[in-house]
């Protein structure tokens, strides 16, 4: 929980990882290029008091991740959403196991999403059967861009897609979170183009497709999607440093979000371990848009308590103690 002048907010921290990509754990060169890339978002969207050693971004461990998000960064629950990446990494790059365990360990704090590939036909729907029941899954984390084989990527609408989709319908998989961002070296920027949100988001309208990283750098085509698809959510993995580097960018991202798509279906996310969500959420609750950036509204601090926690809460049925919701009658106060 987080409290700033006489405020509480309740914190979801919805995009959050373990992985190795220490050189042991790198199957190829694209494994190096992939963390250095990630490396390189961190280094430049961070302030000086928020870098992280080379070495240390290459692995993290569950200690440090307890400590960074719920010792040190005010988070109240947060959600794993991992990355396999078995083309660039022996062992995976995200740590299912360990990832896991924490779950296991901690209930009451961490929610562990599972991913899957369709490009593993049958074996892999059978797969995601044996996981969901595994990890009591409410949520996957798709990377349509990720490398298999000669296969560079895959589209949402792909027919083995479809197939992945109507089982996670079936098992009550109904959080579907979908890197839709920008690019990582050595991926495609192209097949992380957000078109395909457009059909699935029909044809399955219980499930709710969060796109991650609000479809950077394709903000425009991804609004123009989610304002006639009530359930396309967005998350702010990404997007939410540029309060450091480029207020004024981000005072656009987070104004076209709220115009097109309103504060219900818009989540904070740190991407840990890209960025710790202390110096995050401060500055996020003290954010506000320029005055003359008139086509925005200002920022209320209900619109803020929705993104920072409780929209996601809403969403995987985490229970918020009553001091923290909002009333319904409330009316905000600009912050």
């Amino acid at each position: 929980m987080y409290r700033k002048d006489g405020e509480s907010y309740f914190i979801i921290d919805a995009h959050v990882a373990l992985w190795d990509a220490r050189p042991e754990n790198q199957r190829n060169i694209h494994g190096k290029q992939f963390i250095d890339c990630f490396y390189d978002y961190h280094r430049n969207l961070s302030p000086d008091s928020e870098l992280w050693p080379y070495e240390e971004f290459l692995y993290q461990g569950g200690e440090r991740l307890m400590r960074d998000l719920f010792d040190d960064g005010y988070v109240d629950h947060a959600i794993f959403q991992p990355a396999l990446l078995g083309d660039f990494y022996e062992n995976g790059f995200g740590q299912t196991e360990q990832a896991f365990a924490l779950t296991r360990q901690h209930p009451d704090k961490l929610t562990y999403n599972h991913c899957w590939d369709p490009r593993f036909g049958e074996v892999g729907l059978k797969q995601l059967r044996e996981d969901a029941k595994r990890f009591d899954l409410k949520g996957t984390k798709l990377y349509t861009a990720e490398w298999r084989g000669e296969s560079r990527g895959w589209k949402l609408d792909d027919p083995w897609s479809y197939r992945y989709l109507e089982v996670c319908q079936e098992l009550g998989i109904r959080n579907i979170h979908i890197h839709k961002g920008p690019t990582i070296r050595p991926l495609d920027k192209d097949a992380f183009d957000v078109a395909d949100v457009d059909k699935v988001a029909t044809d399955f309208p219980d499930l709710n497709f969060v796109i991650e990283h609000c479809g950077l750098p394709r903000l425009e085509d991804f609004c123009w999607i989610a304002t006639q698809e009530p359930n396309v959510h967005a998350g702010l993995a990404v997007a939410i440093p540029f309060m450091h580097t480029r207020p004024r960018y981000f005072a656009e991202i987070i104004g076209e979000l709220l115009y097109w798509l309103d504060e219900d279906r818009v989540q904070f996310s740190s991407d840990y371990a890209l960025w710790t969500p202390r110096w995050l959420i401060e500055r996020f609750v003290d954010f506000q848009i320029p005055e003359d950036m008139t086509e925005y509204a200002p920022l209320t601090t209900a619109q803020k308590k929705k993104i920072l926690g409780l929209n996601a809460a809403a969403m995987y049925d985490i229970p918020v103690p009553a001091e923290l919701r909002l009333p319904e009658s409330r009316t905000a106060e600009v912050a």
